[in-house]
């Protein structure tokens, strides 16, 4: 059952959708970043299927309550939308699931597209995260942090995209490994956007697959 929540930070509230995991175990938590549409059905579903993992799911929301089907509009959510202020909003989603009753105080990142660059930009400049695990986006190289940081990262991205450079993701991933860290890197025959079940233009079911039984085991190498 999804419930909408508000999370304090302090550019003021943010919304968000949290799905917890059946029973009263003790779990991790995922903060889940959305693609450049905003919260929608697809991203709730990605939160069912993380709660039946066993982790605490947290979709937050950048627009401010706002989404849309038309890709120019989104085009322009995403362009209003401040990296600075969207990584308070994903710290805050963590620091709400690490202190949450069930929480066992481990937490991942992750996120797609757009969501996808956020993950990454977080892994980055969160160090209290426990693991990030960004599908097909990248943020600027400023909110990089240099490429430094001890935040393990499991990244998914295509090889033909017309979005992201698999050559600038090959880059950050030896930036990140050459300064100690550890980055992942799983390249796919699918497209951009080849997890999107509900678009059919899009998504690429071996990839998503594939990525999906990777991220679980990740998951549960780092989050127990």
């Amino acid at each position: 059952m999804i419930t909408r929540i508000e999370i304090a930070t302090q550019g003021g509230p943010a919304a968000a959708e949290l799905v917890l995991p059946e029973g009263d175990a003790m779990v991790p938590g995922i903060v889940v970043v959305h693609e450049w549409w905003g919260i929608n059905e697809d991203i709730r579903r990605l939160l069912g299927r993380f709660a039946a993992e066993g982790i605490a799911a947290l979709a937050v929301d950048l627009y401010g309550g706002r989404s849309t089907t038309d890709p120019m509009q989104a085009m322009e959510l995403a362009n209003e939308m401040r990296t600075p202020r969207a990584l308070e909003i994903i710290g805050a989603g963590a620091s709400l699931l690490a202190t949450h009753p069930r929480a066992n105080g481990k937490v991942a990142v992750t996120g797609f597209c757009l969501g996808g660059g956020m993950a990454l930009a977080a892994a980055c400049n969160l160090p209290a995260l426990s693991a990030a695990v960004p599908f097909y986006g990248t943020p600027k190289d400023e909110y990089g942090n240099g490429w430094q940081t001890r935040v393990p990262i499991l990244g998914h991205y295509a090889t033909s995209d017309n979005f992201v450079s698999i050559d600038r993701v090959r880059g950050i991933a030896k930036a990140v490994n050459v300064a100690g860290g550890s980055f992942e890197l799983c390249e796919y025959e699918g497209g951009h956007a080849f997890m999107r079940e509900a678009d059919p233009a899009a998504y690429h079911e071996p990839s998503a697959t594939l990525a999906w039984e990777r991220t679980r085991m990740f998951l549960r190498r780092h989050l127990g």
